[in-house]
Formats: structure tokens, sequence, C-alpha cells
């Protein structure tokens, strides 16, 4: 009875994007190279089924292998390096008509969403905190705080514990060494002074609702304020993937990488149609 290969394996196309960058972190050391492509597409049927890694499919090779590597790949910001390239590459333009605005301006929206953890995620090495777990009454909860250009894909994630404020989120996904947007979209949870000045002295636009406590009102343009969208629409397509939807992993490196992968899957996709 003959087999077929899992569903949804990467294109020709798409192995191009990932097979440079693979090649160049790789340091020689006289073996034979492994099969990087089918290492590649395992680790996104893990991502996208969720399945527990002694769970892969015989196809991509042995789970111990696959696994090894995918952790070499993201201690070494194989991920990180991938999605700032996509960013910084110009191949999206990133640009929308700001009516408004009276001219055209750069897009980011920003925000953060709460992840449920698996009870057997915990346990890791330096103890939960330090590996991005929060305790809530449900049980462990991981915050992924995202930041998406004007077409809704993802340009920087960063995870926190989940009881953490959205303030500290913002100091990390909003580096000033990706492009600079125009005008930076956000929900009330953003609603301080010190991040309005900050955005302030780097010349973007702050479309921040504010909060009811706040005594200097602040208004919103809620026509451009609708575009905010783009950011909860990106957090519903990266729940797609099992992996990321729910916390298996108990090193915050592991379970950030699956966000990152998925985040560039996104990427890829949109580029390719």
């Amino acid at each position: 009875m003959e087999t077929s290969l899992p569903r949804d394996l990467m294109s020709d196309d798409e192995w191009s994007l990932f097979e440079h960058f693979i090649l160049a972190i790789r340091a020689p050391n006289g073996r034979k190279p492994a099969n990087h492509r089918l290492v590649l597409d395992g680790i996104f049927w893990i991502a996208r089924t969720g399945s527990p890694w002694r769970d892969l499919p015989e196809d991509f090779g042995k789970w111990s292998s696959v696994y090894r590597q995918f952790r070499r790949w993201t201690l070494a910001g194989l991920w990180e390096d991938i999605l700032e390239a996509l960013n910084q590459s110009g191949t999206v333009p990133d640009a929308l008509q700001m009516i408004p605005l009276g001219g055209k301006a750069a897009c980011r929206a920003a925000d953060s969403t709460v992840i449920r953890a698996h009870h057997q995620a915990a346990g890791g090495k330096r103890g939960t905190p330090r590996q991005g777990f929060g305790r809530s009454r449900g049980g462990f909860t991981t915050k992924i705080h995202l930041r998406v250009n004007a077409h809704g894909l993802p340009m920087r994630t960063d995870i926190t514990p989940g009881q953490t404020s959205d303030y500290l989120g913002f100091d990390l996904v909003m580096d000033d060494n990706l492009p600079e947007p125009g005008v930076l979209l956000a929900d009330r949870g953003y609603d301080a002074d010190r991040i309005r000045k900050t955005m302030g002295e780097r010349d973007i636009l702050t479309q921040i609702p504010m909060r009811k406590t706040r005594k200097m009102r602040v208004g919103v343009d809620h026509g451009l304020y609708r575009l905010r969208n783009l950011v909860e629409r990106c957090f519903n397509k990266l729940k797609n993937a099992r992996r990321v939807a729910t916390r298996y992993d108990k090193t915050a490196e592991s379970y950030l990488g699956f966000v990152d992968v998925t985040s560039i899957r996104l990427w890829v996709r949109h580029l390719s149609t």
C-alpha cells in the first residue's frame, strides 16, 4: 500500500528563500549536509498540527534529528534573521493612502494576545517566569506581542509572561532598527504619555484611543483607526498553527521560534499571491 507525504509541503520558491539563510549560518564540519528541505517541512508540520515531536511522521526523518536541528536554528537566530531580511527587503510596498494626512504614510499596528499554555509545558529550566510563563486562574499563560506592517504581515514578535503589561511589550516590538512608520495604530492598552512622547520624538503619528481615566484628552481619527484590525487578523492567521494557538514548549526560545516560523510562512504566501 502506497503512502503519500503529508500535505502543505514547501514549494520550490519557498525553499529557495530558506536555503540561502540556512547555508549562510551552517558551519562546515566535514559531515555530509542533511536534507534541510525535508527537515524544514517537518518543522512546519509540527507547527501546523501541534503534535508532539515524537509523533512526527517518518517521512521527515528521525524526530530527534528534526528537533535538534530546529533548536540549533532557533538558538542561532535563523528565524529572526529571515524575518528582518523580509522587512528590510522592500519587496512589499509598505504604504497606504492616508486621506486625513493628505499624503502617503507607512502604517504599523501593534497589539498583544494571551496564549494558554498546556500544563505539560511548565517545568523548564531556570523557572517558569524566565521562560515566558505567567500565572492566572486558568493556569499558565504566555503573551505574544506583535507589530505588523500596512499589509498585516508580522514585522517583530516577542513573548512575555501572560500578566505582563502591554507597555513592556511595546518596547520589545518597537525597536528603531526596523523601517519607521508614519502612523502607529494601537488599542487603549498602550495609552501612556511615555509611549506618545517617544513616538512623537521619532516623528510617528500615534492613533491610540484614550483611557477613561486620562486627564488630558486626546482625540483619534476613527476612520484611520479602523485599520487596526490588520493586527487582529494577523493574530487569527498565526493561531491557525496549533503550536502557536496553544503553547506546548517548555522554553521561551522554542515557542517564539514557532511564532516566527509561522510569521515567515505568512510572508512567503503573501509574496507568492
